[in-house]
């Protein structure tokens, strides 16, 4: 009897084909619990905020900033030089950041704003900042300490 002749196949490459099921299961699953918790999270305590004009601000200047600070009993400082530590009227203030803010107009500006200050006064004081042209205002807070 002749033996049986086995012709050899080329040998059979491997699929590469990405299953993508699982992942429409996940974006599925995500989309379920975003939808049920969008509503949630948009919920909020209703407060009066304080009306002034303002417009939105980018800050992206890597340079050093003028700060503007404000202390508890509602003095404001103009931090930069020496005299740092004088109290200054608010009009002041503003008439000196204008001034150097038409010398250098990426200028950032930043409000340090005592904690016991009213928010009033932190968004009064930002909106005359814009006033005077600064663009560019940031608020300074302190890290928050662990428990």
């Amino acid at each position: 009897m002749p033996k049986p002749r086995f012709r050899r196949s080329a040998p059979k490459l491997p699929i590469s084909e990405v299953n993508v099921l699982p992942y429409i299961d996940v974006m599925l699953v995500l989309l379920v619990i975003f939808m049920i918790t969008a509503p949630i999270l948009t919920q909020g305590v209703d407060v009066e905020l304080p009306q002034v004009t303002s417009e939105p601000i980018n800050n992206d200047v890597d340079q050093e900033p003028l700060v503007v600070s404000l202390d508890a009993s509602g003095k404001y400082y103009l931090e930069m030089g020496a005299d740092s530590d004088e109290p200054l009227a608010l009009s002041a203030i503003i008439n000196q950041v204008a001034a150097l803010k038409r010398q250098n107009p990426e200028l950032p500006v930043l409000v340090r704003g005592d904690r016991r200050v009213s928010y009033g006064e932190v968004v009064i004081l930002m909106s005359e900042l814009q006033g005077a042209g600064v663009t560019q205002v940031g608020l300074i807070s302190t890290p928050a300490e662990d428990q």
